[in-house]
Order: C-alpha cells, then sequence, then structure tokens
C-alpha cells in the first residue's frame, strides 16, 4: 500500500518520492512529492497545475510558442502545456537535479511523455536567479533569448515560500527583470495555493498591462469539501 521510491538531500533539504494506494478513494497509484516533512505536490490534486498551463496560454496569441515552465514536480504542468499545438519548445527549469532524474529514469507515470516529446528540455538549476537575466537567462544554449510564456508552480504562494531566498522575486524590481525575457504580449502565469493576494496582484500591475487572477475549484476526498488554488495571469 506504501513504496518509498527515492530520497536525497538537496541544498534546501531532503527530497522524497513515494508511491501509495487508498482503497476506496481511486484505484490509481497516487504519487507523491515531499521536501523534509512538507508535502510539495500530489498526484491527487492536479487541476490547478493543468490549470496553469491552459489558462496561461490561452492568453497568448496563436502564433507558434516559445516557453519556459517554473518547476518539474509530478510533470502535471509541462504536460497540460505540451497538449496546445502552438507550443514549439518549451524548457522546464527545475532546482532539483532528482526531480529531473525521476522524471527522465520514468520513476513517475508522466516521465515517459516528457521524454518522448521533442518540444521538451529539462534545465537544472534556480527559476528564480534565471529569471534576473544573469548570467544568461533561461536557456542556457541561447542567451538572452525571449519567450512567449513564463509559467511558475514552485512556491506555494508568493508569501508562502518553499526557500526564503525566492522573496525577491516577488518584488516589482525581480519581476521587471523577468519581463525582459518576454516578448511584447508575452505572458506570465503563476499558481498559488492561496486566495488571491491584493498586493501582490498590484505588484504585477506595475510590471504588466493586464493582470486577471482566476479561482480553481476541485474536491479534496481528505477533508471532504471543495478546496480552491489560484492562477495569476498577466500579459506584458
Amino acid at each position: 500500500m506504501f513504496e518509498q521510491i527515492d530520497t536525497c538531500a538537496t541544498p534546501i533539504g531532503q527530497v522524497t518520492l513515494r508511491r501509495r494506494r487508498i482503497p476506496g478513494l481511486t484505484d490509481d497509484d497516487i504519487y507523491e512529492v515531499k521536501l523534509g516533512d512538507e508535502f510539495l505536490m500530489s498526484s491527487l490534486f492536479v487541476k490547478a497545475e493543468e490549470a496553469l498551463s491552459d489558462l496561461g496560454l490561452a492568453a497568448l496569441d496563436d502564433r507558434p510558442a516559445d516557453i519556459v515552465v517554473g518547476g518539474l514536480g509530478l510533470g502535471y504542468t509541462a504536460v497540460a502545456a505540451l497538449k496546445h499545438e502552438k507550443v514549439r519548445d518549451m524548457l522546464v527549469v527545475e532546482l532539483l537535479a532528482p526531480v529531473i532524474e525521476w522524471h527522465k529514469n520514468e520513476d513517475v507515470p508522466l516521465g515517459a511523455i516528457l521524454n518522448a516529446d521533442p518540444r521538451n528540455r529539462y534545465v537544472q538549476g534556480s527559476f528564480f536567479d534565471l529569471a534576473k537575466g544573469q548570467p544568461f537567462g533561461f536557456d542556457p544554449d541561447y542567451p538572452g533569448r525571449v519567450f512567449d510564456a513564463i509559467l511558475l508552480d514552485i512556491d506555494h504562494s508568493p508569501s508562502a515560500l518553499l526557500n526564503a531566498a525566492n522573496a525577491s522575486f516577488y518584488q516589482t524590481d525581480t519581476l521587471t527583470a523577468m519581463a525582459k525575457q518576454l516578448r511584447a504580449q508575452g505572458v506570465f502565469a503563476l499558481w498559488s495555493n492561496e486566495p488571491p493576494a491584493d498586493d501582490f496582484t498590484a505588484k504585477l500591475k506595475t510590471v504588466f498591462a493586464s493582470v486577471e487572477t482566476h479561482i480553481i475549484r476541485f474536491y479534496n476526498p481528505f477533508q471532504n469539501n471543495e478546496a480552491t488554488a489560484t492562477v495569476y495571469v498577466a500579459v506584458k
């Protein structure tokens, strides 16, 4: 009923991949990622992660799109993005090398889909450092490259951070630096596990021409009630 597939030390703590079954809840294996004692991702709750891609890419025009996905997790945001025919090229930026290896080795269900799609490329590094444009921006092979969309799902929210060092990203200066890596009419979209935050929305509006927030609703079987998440969509 329960299997720990892998656990590794990383610069920000011990990361663990595990698989379990819950009879009566689902017939499928449930995959979970933990950082220390904190849950990062569960394959049981993916609606909002998929909505991040769908809403972000829907805000683009129909020209071929080169995109960045910040945070690999269990691959749901990245796979949802690849379902959009307009996506021409995708970089998935992930800080934790073991998470990339789980996908390359196909220890997680969506690894095979990502590995088989020539549009996908993994970049091991800090999204938050690369967002500042230093030393080369998001693409190590093409310094200064610009993108059509940047989709971010790493922290729990702009105020609930996995790493305190991430805090500077959610300030106007760093958001402005990141936006320089977007073409005109490019899109920045962000997943949050909390309701829309007025202060963060205000900061986005100082950088982007338009900002919308979307409430994503989904059923939580553990609590037997409706849960929500937020997707911010900002257009340059």
